[in-house]
């Protein structure tokens, strides 16, 4: 009997990590073994990225609101006290928005809190 490999699906295996590896320097493009390794160091490369990217956006947004209420005589911190004591509830991705976006309504937010 003859030996059974299943050549068509390990091929196809290889041929989807190399084309992964396209754009990669040297030999981790093109040397099956260089760019598995490469490819699953990017993979995890890449999970990670998509952790560390929710804090930085936050990040932003509180710059933003920040920058957003300094002219008016507000810090971000007493801002967000404010607001909460005020019962507004708004997240940080909506006041950085309406900040940048529509000063006008978020002049309207600040003299409430005012």
């Amino acid at each position: 009997m003859p030996r059974s490999v299943n050549a068509v699906a390990s091929r196809a295996r290889r041929k989807k990590t190399l084309k992964r590896a396209k754009g990669y320097w040297g030999r981790r493009k093109n040397v099956w073994t260089v760019a598995k390794n490469a490819v699953e160091k990017g993979l995890g490369y890449a999970y990670v990225g998509r952790k560390d990217k929710k804090p930085m956006y936050r990040q932003i947004w509180i710059t933003r609101i920040n920058a957003a209420v300094r002219p008016h005589g507000f810090t971000y911190s007493t801002f967000i006290h404010k607001l909460k004591e005020a019962k507004i509830d708004l997240n940080r991705k909506t006041l950085a928005d309406l900040a940048m976006n529509s000063p006008a309504a978020f002049e309207e937010i600040l003299n409430k809190v005012k």
